[in-house]
Parts: C-alpha cells; structure tokens; sequence
C-alpha cells in the first residue's frame, strides 16, 4: 500500500474528513515517527508494532568488482516488530497466498 492509497482508504471510510484532511494528519504522523527514530528513540503502537534502531557495527567489506578491502561505516537502521494482534491476523488465514516479492 503507497502512501496515497492509505490517504484514499482513510477518506473513503469517514465522509467528515476530506482528502485535504487526512494527508495532513498521514504526513504529520509519518514525520513524528521519523523524527522520533532518528532521535534514537523508540516507537511503540499497541495492537500493531514497535519500531526501534538496529545498529551496525563497521566492517571491512570488499568490492565484489576487483575483490578490494573496503570500510564500511557503522550505522543505525530502523526495526520492526509486529505486535502479537497484528501477527494473529496476518497468519489467521493459514491458506493464504503469500505474494513474491
């Protein structure tokens, strides 16, 4: 799902908000949750998930090209976890087709 196809269900199921509306409220929740993160804090929505930093220590990777050692610096990647609700509901259809990619 893109960011407007969540825009476009949200408006579809209340008829007070307008389209105007709810991208304003996706846009400031997605910039809150950014800015949280990149504070190094933690998200947590009950029902759904949590989201966290994972870090990465640096390395030495090489250059698959010529084989050459090369530093890889440290850094810190954001982390989901669904939450117990979400999971239940996402493997209660044990039938269910899961697509590729």
């Amino acid at each position: 799902m893109t960011r407007s196809e969540l825009i476009a269900r949200i408006t579809a199921r209340s008829a007070a908000l307008t389209v105007r509306d709810v991208e304003t409220a996706v846009k400031a929740i997605f910039e809150g949750m950014t800015e949280t993160l990149a504070n190094g804090e933690r998200i947590e929505i009950r029902g759904f998930g949590s989201f966290r930093l994972a870090y990465r220590p640096p390395r030495i990777g090489r250059n698959p090209m010529t084989g050459d050692t090369v530093p890889v610096p440290a850094k810190a990647l954001p982390h989901f976890k669904a939450g117990r609700e979400l999971a239940a509901r996402v493997n209660s259809d044990k039938g269910r087709q899961v697509p590729d990619g």
